[in-house]
């Protein structure tokens, strides 16, 4: 008996060692992330471009004054109205007495003048101008209460939910709000949308009438890395800054509202994006078209389906985690012809850690049309079998 409880107690010690040895080298692997920096804003928040993926946040979707921030909306449908082809950018846009007299930050338009679209666009985006944004939106859309009208309904489409405008320029209004989320959505869309146009985001300078004003983003000058987007200013919302950055192929978007200087709102951006490049790496893991697999079709012309997802898998994650990503793909027991490409057959799942962190479905990436009268038979015979013996 003694010699059992010895043996006993030994087996257990090696048990536990190896299993602190197994918990010791599971630890070695893990990526070891530290917390995200202090943030000095009011709201604040670090999105991958091309995932989505929140990586850091601070009342991100608190409703505060956007101040110029609002010109990226401004600019934005100035770009759909360009892409959908309703302007063009040597379109000539008249300088009503409203827009010349509107106050704030100026391009310097005269009124009684007509400027080209493309100009009236820099002036929005590198000079800030608040007459430039007056007139685009008059021109489009008649005057700048209509104009805000079409900025409402194109918040709801990209889904910026804590954002109501009034006006084109972001002067202060109490019904006149965003979020730094909604911001970051906004900015996403502009990147992702209409890359044609964003290389004006990045002009350090730019000219109009003789008056040569710099872009009020001090990122530009400070990291090479920097190439948009806008900073706002009032008293009320104080120093806002949405800004975007590519390294290595990654690219990360980061906004702070409520800062209390021109230099804090630079610096508090930088450390997000520093955080963000350090820690985290996207990766397409799946695109859109690509065949992942094939089924078995019963019943078909063809006996099986290509199977994919019809849009692009992106993921952000920790640096050094991409091999514990796992993935896995839940398919329809039973496919029957008939088969539209399109059609959904299942779902793709990837989990990192135990979490889910990519849930799409799958797709059949062909059309699979119904087998001849014999073949039809022949196959709702095997199924049976198949099914009775399962």
């Amino acid at each position: 008996m003694a010699n059992k409880t010895v043996f006993q107690r030994f087996f257990y010690l090696l048990t536990l060692t190896f299993a602190l040895v197994a918990t010791a080298a599971a630890q070695s692997q893990q990526v070891l992330i530290p917390s995200p920096p202090q943030i000095g804003a009011s709201s604040y928040i670090l999105m991958d471009a091309e995932s989505g993926r929140i990586i850091v946040e601070g009342n991100s979707h608190e409703r505060l004054p956007p101040a110029s921030l609002t010109k990226m909306m401004t600019a934005y449908i100035v770009e759909r109205e360009l892409d959908e082809g309703r302007i063009g950018l040597e379109d000539q846009v008249p300088v009503s007495v409203n827009a010349w007299r509107t106050g704030g930050s100026r391009m310097f338009v005269k009124e009684g003048t007509q400027v080209p679209v493309e100009d009236l666009l820099k002036g929005v985006i590198i000079q800030s101008g608040n007459d430039a944004s007056v007139a685009l939106a008059e021109f489009i859309a008649g005057s700048e209460g209509a104009f805000a009208d079409i900025m409402n309904q194109q918040a709801q489409i990209l889904g910026m939910k804590d954002s109501h405008f009034v006006n084109a320029t972001g002067l202060p209004s109490e019904s006149h709000y965003s979020s730094a989320y909604d911001l970051a959505m906004l900015a996403k869309a502009i990147i992702n949308d209409y890359p044609e146009n964003y290389p004006i985001y990045e002009q350090k300078y730019f000219t109009y009438n003789d008056i040569r004003q710099p872009n009020r983003n001090s990122l530009l000058w400070r990291d090479p890395t920097v190439d948009g987007l806008k900073t706002g200013h009032t008293e009320e919302a104080g120093y806002c800054l949405v800004a975007s950055a590519e390294r290595n192929g990654m690219r990360l978007i980061a906004t702070v509202m409520g800062t209390p200087s021109e230099n804090a709102r630079a610096q508090e951006v930088q450390k997000l994006l520093n955080y963000g490049f350090r820690y985290f790496e996207t990766h397409a893991l799946f695109s859109a078209g690509e065949s992942l697999n094939q089924a078995p079709v019963w019943g078909g012309a063809s006996d099986s389906v290509q199977m994919g997802v019809a849009e692009d898998a992106i993921v952000t994650i920790p640096q050094g985690s991409k091999g514990s990503l796992e993935s896995v793909m839940d398919i329809d027991s039973v496919i029957k012809a008939p088969i539209q490409a399109g059609q959904e057959l299942g779902q793709i799942r990837v989990m990192l850690n135990g979490e889910e962190i990519v849930n799409r479905p799958v797709v059949a990436l062909e059309e699979v049309p119904e087998g001849g009268f014999f073949k039809r038979i022949w196959d709702t015979i095997k199924l049976f079998f198949v099914q009775l013996f399962s």
